[in-house]
Parts: structure tokens; C-alpha cells; sequence
């Protein structure tokens, strides 16, 4: 237990103090004083419960807020982001409404919708996160009255514990749906689909952070309960692949989703992907024409999103950047006709209020977060989520750290951080001069292109009129259109 040997050391040598100045000289008083006094402060480390990493490592966790002063990692995060973008504000602002706005998700075809709140908790997996920080997010979301995306790992006992609304994400290794041979198993699923705290499913095809390949969970990290929750042996490496089974065609992907909404009692089905090819896209908004089928929403994640289980390369170089992602699925289905049936959810850096309505203007109807959601149970960037030694209990299945994270004071946290975030998204939107995100409009947000030039996005990119692609495709589309294939994604 090195993590606990500073402040062993400091007992001892308090204790060894106090002896020598009642037995020796009083003036060993001038050691023991000091000495006692941060046995005292270890003592409180230990039990408090708002700061795990002092809970994990009493006396030397304070030498992190001593460096926090000088570097702290959440104006890092926020000073070195690229600002995309910038909301304009109204002559006339309007007054900021009461009731905080939701978005409605279920098509035609959904028997069960769901009021979706403008900001969620965005795909995070039971072992790549630990049970403490998976079931405060869950607590959170309960608290606040927004959905938790479970991630591809699963449903656990810690997402159904704390009471929160989820989406269930199934992904390529169809993890707590499978079969022995790593199938998909529609009869678990629908069994779990059914529990009433699962609002949506969504199926997950690819991620902004690692787009194009499957993910890896160390054999070390597989415990009972992941097991469990994964449908897989316990103690094995767990990979899954960069494809599907179910589907090799856009046709064959929206008959699969018609499938999963079928199995799941007719409640709000999707996907989740990082936008790659226009035309591979636009081949599933013509499988979706063709099959009279559509998903209820398709949440889009940003080739920024992060995630400390992916490949260097791939995180730096792959996929396309959310704003890009965005506006491309926003023309697809509006010049397809299709937006009215779809909604769309953002994923990628979202953690402001500002964020929150540049994503809404490029396309969104709502968005998700994973990082800054991170950082409400505690996380400190301290990048060692791979080793199962995370500091504050979030990343690690290491049960003597994982207490250090303290489920109700995080669950607050998380609590508390939606409902600022949003609430700051509506005050900005009111400033605009809108009451409703609906009435957002691409003339509403502002890029500056070098130091003389600032150009609204309404003239900066393209904006396909409600179907336009089928009555007459402008010639920046003609090209992908006419490839787009239902039946292929060649």
C-alpha cells in the first residue's frame, strides 16, 4: 500500500516526537507539534468525501492542488480548445423561459418516445469506467431528470441501481446481448430492452476517437461483474470487432434497426457513428427511402471526442470533426425529406453552455457528454486509465481505489453541471433572441477566418433545402447522390 506510506511515516514519526518530548526535552514539542498536526490532516483526508485523490492518497494529494494552481486541468481543457464558432446577440433579447426545453424522439414508427434534454451523458462503458463513477453518473442523471448512454459494455447492475433514464448502446461485440459465439442474441436483448428504465437503444457503429476499429478490455480488468454485464468469461481480454454481423449493407443496417425497435417494444431506436464517407451515408438515407423505414435519431460523434483506449493515430487523424459530421447528416436527411422523422444528437468536447447551442445552429437537436461529465465525478486527467491505478476511482476496477470515489457527493455533481450547463445554454439562446431552439438559425453563429474577416455559418457552408436531393441535387451533391448505393457500401 504505497499510496498510504507518506502518511504511515508521519504517524510514526509523531508518535516518535511525542515520546522524546515527554521523555527527553520538551523541545522536541517543536517536531511533534507540526508532526501531529498533519497525522490530523491525514486522518481527515481519509474520510472526507469530496476529494477521492486525497481519499487514495492522504497528505501527498495535496502536492495535485498545489499544482492545480498553476496548470489546472479544466482551463487547460478550455483554453486550448478550438472555438468553433460564435453566437451573435440579439437587439432584443427575450426573457428566459421557466420550463427548460426538451426534445421529443420517436418517429412514426415508435410506440414509446422519449423527452430527451438538451444535454446528456454521453457513451461511457462499465470497465472503462469503475461501478462508483457509473452509478453516480446514474444518480445524476436521475437527480436531473437526463438520460445515460450505457456505453457498448453493457447493462450493469450499477446503471439500473441509481434510477437515471439510459440509452442502452449495443456495439459490435453485442456486449450483454450476445451468444457463446459473440452473435447478436435478440431474445436477451428484448428481455433487457423491457426494463423500464431503458428509455432508448441505440446501436453503435462507429466512434469519434477511434473510428474504423473495435475496442480492447484487458483480461486484467474483466472481474465477475463486468463478466456478467458483458456476457463474457471472466478474466479473458475481451475485443470487439471493427464491423458488424448483423448488417453488411445500408439496406440490411435500417432492416436491423427496424428489428431492434420491434424487440424493444417499439421504444426510440439509433445509431451512433463518426461521419466518414458522404456517400456511404447518403447510401443509408436511400436504403431508408427505399425500406420506408427510419431510425429515431442518430446521434453523430466528433472525430475530437477522446478516449484513452484508442490508438494514437486514430484519434489524431481518422473520421470527421463534429461541426463537418454534423452539418453533413443535418443536409443528408433534410435534402432526403427526412429530418422530421430523425433527431439528431451531437457528441464531441460538448461541456458549455455556448457549446451547446453551436451544436444545435450546425444540426443538432441535442447533445451528450462524456469528458466534462468525467470531470464532475472527479477525474484529473492523470492519464492512467489503461493501468487500472487511476488516482480518483473513476477508470479502475481496483476496489480499494474505487471507494475513494464518493457516490453521492459525485452524483450532485454531476447533477448540479447539467443543470448550469443548460441552464447557461437557454440564458445564451434568450440573449439571441430565441425562447426555442428550434428557432436557432444558421445566420446566428460566426466564424472568424483571419484576423479581418468574420462570415456567419449561414453563408459558410451549404444548407440543403427539404428535399431537395430528390427533386433536383445541387452539384456539389450530384456526384455522391448518383453513387450512393442502398444495397452497398462500396
Amino acid at each position: 500500500m504505497r499510496r498510504f506510506l507518506l502518511l504511515v511515516s508521519v504517524i510514526l514519526a509523531a508518535a516518535g516526537a511525542l515520546v522524546l518530548s515527554l521523555a527527553v526535552s520538551p523541545w522536541w514539542w517543536c517536531a511533534a507539534g507540526p508532526l501531529l498536526a498533519l497525522t490530523a490532516l491525514g486522518a481527515w483526508d481519509l474520510v472526507q468525501t469530496r476529494h477521492s485523490v486525497l481519499r487514495n492518497y492522504p497528505l501527498l494529494g495535496h502536492l495535485r492542488f498545489l499544482m492545480e494552481k498553476l496548470r489546472p486541468e479544466m482551463q487547460q481543457y478550455f483554453v486550448e480548445r478550438n472555438y468553433d464558432g460564435r453566437p451573435l446577440p440579439s437587439m432584443r433579447p427575450v426573457k428566459v423561459p421557466e420550463d427548460v426545453p426538451t426534445v421529443r424522439v420517436g418517429g412514426p414508427d415508435c410506440t414509446a418516445p422519449y423527452d430527451m434534454a438538451l444535454l446528456n451523458v454521453s457513451a461511457m462503458s462499465f470497465g472503462s469506467l469503475s461501478s462508483h463513477a457509473i452509478l453516480a453518473l446514474n444518480r445524476g442523471a436521475a437527480l436531473g431528470g437526463f438520460a445515460h448512454d450505457t456505453g457498448e459494455g453493457g447493462l450493469s447492475e450499477y446503471h439500473l441501481r441509481g434510477g437515471g433514464d439510459l440509452i442502452w448502446e449495443i456495439g459490435t461485440g453485442y456486449f450483454g446481448c450476445r451468444t457463446p459465439e459473440g452473435r447478436f442474441n435478440g431474445r436477451e436483448f428484448a428481455d433487457k430492452a423491457a426494463l423500464p428504465e431503458v428509455k432508448c437503444v441505440s446501436l453503435k457503429l462507429s466512434q469519434g476517437a477511434k473510428p474504423g476499429i473495435g475496442g480492447v478490455l484487458p483480461g486484467a480488468k474483466v472481474n465477475a461483474e463486468i463478466a456478467r454485464a458483458r456476457d463474457v468469461p471472466e478474466g479473458e481480454t475481451v475485443v470487439s470487432p471493427p464491423y458488424h454481423q448483423v448488417f453488411t449493407t445500408p439496406r440490411e443496417l435500417v432492416k436491423f434497426l427496424a428489428l431492434m425497435r420491434e424487440l424493444a417494444g417499439g421504444k426510440p431506436t439509433g445509431f451512433k457513428l463518426c461521419v466518414g464517407s458522404r456517400r456511404q451515408f447518403l447510401a443509408v438515407c436511400k436504403a431508408m427511402l427505399a425500406e420506408g423505414v427510419t431510425p429515431d435519431f442518430i446521434v453523430v460523434d466528433g472525430a475530437e471526442g477522446g478516449t484513452g483506449a484508442a490508438p494514437l493515430e486514430f484519434a489524431d487523424h481518422l473520421g470527421m470533426p463534429l461541426t463537418e459530421g454534423l452539418i453533413t447528416v443535418r443536409n443528408a436527411l433534410v435534402g432526403t425529406g427526412l429530418k422530421d422523422r430523425v433527431r439528431i444528437g451531437a457528441s464531441g468536447k460538448v461541456a458549455t453552455g455556448s457549446d451547446i447551442v453551436k451544436r444545435l445552429i450546425q444540426g443538432a437537436d441535442y447533445t451528450n457528454a462524456a469528458l466534462a461529465m468525467m470531470f464532475a465525478v472527479g477525474c484529473i486527467q492523470a492519464q492512467r486509465c489503461h493501468t487500472n491505478t487511476c488516482p480518483v476511482g473513476v477508470t479502475t476496477q481496483d476496489r480499494r481505489r474505487v471507494r475513494a470515489l464518493d457516490v453521492t457527493d459525485k452524483s450532485a455533481r454531476v447533477h448540479r453541471f447539467q443543470r448550469a450547463t443548460v441552464k447557461s445554454a437557454v440564458q445564451i439562446m434568450a440573449a439571441m433572441g430565441v425562447s426555442d431552439p428550434t428557432d436557432l438559425t444558421t445566420g446566428m453563429l460566426v466564424r472568424r477566418l483571419d484576423p479581418t474577416t468574420v462570415t456567419p455559418y449561414a453563408e459558410l457552408y451549404e444548407w440543403l433545402a427539404p428535399g431537395e436531393l430528390l427533386r433536383q441535387p445541387p452539384a456539389s451533391w450530384d456526384a455522391d447522390w448518383r453513387a450512393a448505393d442502398p444495397d452497398t457500401f462500396a
